[in-house]
């Protein structure tokens, strides 16, 4: 299965009433919708109405939609100012009223998108609930009334298991996390200007930057 990832990000004006906290996240929370509507369709509701009810991410057969960034909270859990509304990210899988081929595939890019998800962040299955273990709410209710609970965790596992073997066996990403790789010809110059005039030490220099480093480059070139 594959899907299409959107960003159909909540107005901001909203934020006092679905996602009111900042939040740095530990935890991932599978839900059901409980309904047959589509992922877009499920995202253009959430970001109409006035409801404090929301989550993250909406998937589907063919999307998966976000709607809340990760660094604020969303109200998906029902343990009102506990672990799971304040540190969760919530993933709604689409179809699941009444199953068949569009919910197969919809649960399967969930399966996929969650193992991305745990993969970017470090993290192992273990960081991965049920929306049940918050607040005894029956939910996901598909993969709980089936009994698939367990299976659906070790798929995801598989996945997770994927990303990570691919990772080893592509010679650049060895590369990537070598704190000394010398630099390319072509930046070699660049390179030691940047560490002579203390914008960068010069490590890790294949790895991709995250914002943070980014800024702290940004602002050390702006005050050396």
């Amino acid at each position: 299965m594959s899907y299409t990832f959107k960003r159909v990000l909540l107005p901001a004006n909203k934020h006092k009433i679905k996602c009111p906290y900042a939040m740095t996240p530990q935890y991932i929370t599978v839900h059901n919708t409980a309904n047959d509507a589509s992922a877009a369709n499920e995202a253009a509701y959430h970001n109409r109405n006035d409801n404090q009810v929301s989550y993250h991410v909406a998937i589907d057969d063919k999307e998966a939609i976000q709607c809340i960034p990760f660094d604020r909270n969303a109200w998906h859990c029902g343990d009102g100012q506990g672990d799971g509304n304040r540190k969760s990210i919530g993933i709604e899988i689409c179809y699941s009223k009444s199953g068949g081929s569009r919910y197969v595939a919809a649960e399967e890019n969930a399966v996929q998108y969650i193992a991305k998800l745990l993969h970017q962040y470090g993290w192992g299955i273990d960081r991965v609930k049920q929306h049940y273990e918050w607040s005894k709410k029956n939910c996901p209710h598909r993969i709980r009334d089936e009994k698939r609970w367990g299976s659906f965790k070790q798929r995801i596992q598989d996945a997770l298991n994927k990303l990570k073997s691919d990772k080893e066996e592509t010679p650049m990403a060895k590369e990537a996390y070598e704190k000394d790789a010398a630099p390319a010809a072509w930046a070699k110059e660049a390179v030691e200007w940047a560490k002579a005039n203390g914008v960068s030490d010069g490590t890790y220099l294949k790895r991709p930057a995250t914002r943070e480093e980014v800024i702290v480059m940004i602002h050390n070139m702006v005050n050396r």
